[in-house]
């Protein structure tokens, strides 16, 4: 059995591969979306895999994998967009970019691996619907403290919650990869 770590990066350079691809062909047309904008589109396919689950059945063929690519994606490229949020360039060269997905992806795994000291790979006995919840719970709180212009009390900011969608996709990538 691959180690939590070997699965994670093998799940984390599919998205990649696919992240910079598209990058080829469209550039860094998405740093026009606003903030609120990824929360919808990370909303949209959360909702979508819900939906799906609930359902038993699908009338789109595009996979349940790939959705779950699309929200690690759109949680790395709000990541990025909150590091430049000062900087007005729409487009990015490719190596910064890049490299700013390494950073992103890198920090996001350290954070996995230290709460997966904490749980004990507790994912791994998790249902998959579970996990989708979890996704809609961090979109739901991202939403409210966007509307709430960033400001929080006592809760962890966006950033955080961005990185924690992500983990669940990769777990849910892992999961589904069996």
């Amino acid at each position: 059995m691959q180690t939590t770590s070997k699965q994670y990066d093998a799940a984390i350079s599919q998205c990649k591969d696919i992240f910079l691809k598209k990058m080829k062909d469209y550039g860094t047309a998405w740093r026009n979306l606003r903030p609120t904008s990824l929360t919808d589109q990370i909303f949209i396919k959360a909702q979508r895999v819900k939906s799906i689950e609930e359902k038993g059945t699908q009338k789109i063929v595009d996979d349940i994998n790939g959705e779950y690519i699309g929200i690690i994606n759109y949680c790395i490229i709000a990541l990025i967009q909150l590091e430049l949020v000062n900087d007005t360039r729409v487009d990015l060269p490719y190596d910064e970019v890049a490299n700013l997905y390494i950073k992103y992806a890198g920090q996001t795994k350290q954070l996995m691996e230290d709460k997966n000291h904490d749980y004990g790979e507790a994912w791994r006995d998790m249902r998959m619907s579970s996990l989708t919840d979890l996704i809609l719970m961090k979109v739901f709180r991202v939403k409210q403290i966007e509307d709430n212009k960033g400001k929080t009390i006592i809760s962890e900011g966006v950033d955080a919650n961005y990185m924690d969608m992500i983990n669940y996709s990769v777990f849910a990538l892992i999961k589904l990869a069996k």
